[in-house]
């Protein structure tokens, strides 16, 4: 489950810093953490934390690492904490960085090592690589000069990734090419989009926009969403946030904003030290403040998605619809270590505007993972909220004074279960059946593909069939994994798994998120939602502007 993170570092991270540099030196004093903590106790556990590691390295029977005892250490120490308190290694850390600043410096390509080969699924659209004519199925086999068969997956970003604007040469192996082609590519910016999809609902005037994660450039880029839909003849939106595990704080705030008018709290956290406490109230001007709105969640959205459906409930500002959120009230805030290492420590809990905290229990860390404590409900209309029974959940009120409940996530307005995949589809899953034709279709089929879409996601998704002859490839690898092919079962569940297939097209060649496939794979939720306008308007007396 992906975090969130306060809007901007504090001097805290500097205590934290010394605090755990400290415990690999020993020998260093730490700074007075606040003013009810003796900073002799501090020092003492910190040097008993340096002789024990000494004693280990001196007299261990087997050579060890004191890099990985202290990291393990770390690790012990967050996990008496609460569940989002977490250590990050160096690499991890740099992963996560490029994740939620929205970018990466590379050449731009989606690839698999098929038979030791460095294989090209698909260049990112509008990258270095796809600009210089490399394609779908062009296998790299050397770089820099030096053969790249044989390479492991985890090894060939190390090799492509670098510093915009420095270069790497490729040799690529094309089908049907007796010689090598040599391609020199200039590494630059390559966007990680938070926004997968945007596009109109067909035969409506309801636009649809699919958000994965919170990082840097969300709100940008549904705000760019929002003007073109809009030009396309939007009134309406559906904003989908399921299996969005959360992100950037001030990104939640951001986006809220744009649907919120002014003047609004959309969340505020309280934390011990007063000086991490925040309060973030709506502006004017928002694009999307005059739409009306439709918010899908379910048990995989958590944190940001949380803090945004949230605001939208307690100021009914539209409809939530779907499953109850993962419940995560908690704010976390990195502290980057000298090594490049990471804590993402818990500094603070958040709370929606009607003051409520959605953070379930977390005191049985086994039962908060397995999602317990969440108020599961049937199917059905929960508009004033009096189909939730728990009595020990704390009561608030929402700006036109419907009941809602605080600790236990967000519970829609509107309950839509998820359909469960039949025994037959979670064989396909489990034997990667998906996933092998996915990739497979890509490598014969993924240029034609987008020369026949113009690189154009949205018409794919409302144009392409999965067709009888695809579905035919599709058997025979079913019957080559050895899933026995139940011709019934498929007939009760043909559309969720053509949708299936679609979903896994779009993540191949789109480079659209794992998180996208699930929310597009499950049609159910998005057709209540547009059928539900009607009541979403009458909540949130909304006019669309003409």
């Amino acid at each position: 489950m992906i975090s969130f993170f306060a809007p901007r570092r504090r001097s805290l991270r500097a205590v934290l810093a010394q605090l755990l540099l400290c415990a690999f030196t020993a020998s260093i004093s730490v700074q007075i953490l606040s003013a009810q903590d003796k900073p002799d106790n501090v020092y003492d556990q910190t040097r008993k934390f340096g002789d024990i590691l000494s004693i280990i390295k001196r007299n261990y029977v087997d050579t060890v690492s004191s890099s990985k005892l202290t990291e393990s250490a770390i690790r012990g120490l967050l996990s008496t904490l609460d569940p989002h308190s977490v250590y990050l290694p160096a690499e991890t850390q740099k992963i996560e960085n490029e994740r939620f600043q929205g970018n990466y410096a590379g050449i731009g390509v989606q690839f698999r090592i098929i038979n030791d080969t460095i294989t090209v699924l698909a260049p990112t659209i509008g990258g270095p690589s796809e600009r210089l004519g490399i394609r779908c199925n062009d296998k790299i086999v050397k770089i820099n000069n030096e053969s790249a068969i044989g390479l492991k997956s985890a090894d060939v970003p190390l090799k492509l990734k670098g510093q915009p604007g420095t270069r790497v040469t490729v040799a690529i192996k094309r089908e049907g090419a007796s010689d090598l082609l040599p391609v020199t590519i200039t590494r630059e910016a390559v966007a990680i989009h938070s926004v997968d999809a945007a596009y109109m609902i067909e035969g409506t005037d309801v636009g649809y926009i699919y958000v994965n994660k919170f990082a840097a450039t969300t709100t940008d880029e549904v705000r760019q969403a929002g003007i073109i839909l809009k030009q396309k003849g939007m009134k309406k939106l559906v904003l989908d946030l399921r299996w969005n595990g959360g992100g950037l704080l001030n990104q939640a705030y951001a986006l809220a904003d744009e649907f919120v008018p002014g003047g609004k709290t959309i969340v505020y956290t309280k934390a011990r030290n007063e000086d991490l406490s925040e309060r973030y109230t709506s502006t004017r001007g928002g694009t999307l403040e005059n739409m009306p709105l439709v918010v899908l969640i379910n048990y995989g959205s958590a944190s940001a998605s949380e803090i945004v459906s949230g605001a939208v409930q307690d100021l009914d500002r539209g409809l939530v619809v779907g499953e109850t959120s993962f419940g995560k009230g908690l704010v976390q805030l990195p502290y980057t270590l000298p090594d490049g290492s990471a804590v993402r420590l818990t500094i603070a809990h958040y709370y929606t505007p009607s003051g409520r905290c959605i953070q379930r229990s977390y005191k049985d860390k086994s039962k908060y993972y397995a999602l317990e404590g969440r108020e599961e409900l049937d199917e059905g209309a929960n508009l004033e909220h009096r189909n939730e029974r728990d009595s020990t959940r704390p009561k608030f009120k929402t700006e036109a004074g419907r009941v809602v409940f605080g600790g236990g996530g967000i519970v829609p307005d509107y309950v839509v279960k998820s359909d469960t995949a039949s025994r037959f589809r979670q064989e396909l899953g489990k034997a990667g059946v998906l996933g092998e034709f996915g990739e497979k279709y890509i490598l014969a089929k993924g240029n034609a593909v987008r020369e026949s879409y113009s690189n154009d996601l949205t018409l794919f998704l409302n144009k392409f069939q999965v067709d009888d002859t695809m579905m035919a490839d599709f058997k025979a690898i079913a019957k080559e994994k050895n899933v026995t092919w139940n011709e019934e079962a498929f007939k009760g569940e043909e559309d969720s798994i053509k949708r299936q297939i679609k979903g896994f097209l779009t993540s191949y060649i789109w480079t659209t998120s794992p998180e996208f496939v699930a929310a597009y794979t499950q049609r159910k939720e998005i057709d209540k939602g547009v059928s539900l306008f009607p009541e979403a308007m009458k909540i949130a007396r909304a006019t669309v502007k003409q």
